[in-house]
């Protein structure tokens, strides 16, 4: 008889649930030109400028999560381009470039969104 080779068989099923679970607050600022820098166009919005979603000043603002959150900037309720804002949370502020068009009373809203995802397997071995 020649040699064969055994193989040991076996089946699994796994089923794998992941919950993305988001953060998200709202800042919400109308625009003030005691903020801008009239001479660079710069629009410097110090924290303690925003409210919250119920109208409360906030202190700081949220930084988001390394690779797992984000900011958008809003402007008249257009979403403006990463490139245009930047968000300091050691500064507790957000800088607009080429601000100096804005119209004052202008709403501008800052979303910072953060996930806390959790994934669970459950794994059936079927023999």
């Amino acid at each position: 008889m020649a040699a064969a080779l055994i193989k040991l068989v076996v089946t699994a099923e796994t089923q794998t649930t992941v919950l993305t679970k988001p953060t998200v607050e709202k800042y919400f600022y109308k625009f003030d030109t005691q903020h801008l820098d009239d001479q660079t166009g710069t629009l410097t919005i110090p924290a303690n400028a925003f409210v919250d979603d119920q109208g409360d000043s906030v202190d700081s603002i949220t930084p988001i999560s390394e690779n797992n959150g984000y900011y958008l900037l809003f402007i008249n309720g257009a979403l403006q381009q990463d490139g245009l804002y930047t968000v300091d949370t050691d500064e507790e502020e957000v800088v607009i470039q080429d601000a100096g068009s804005i119209e004052v009373d202008s709403p501008i809203v800052l979303v910072v969104t953060n996930f806390q995802p959790e994934a669970n397997s459950d794994t059936t071995v079927k023999t």
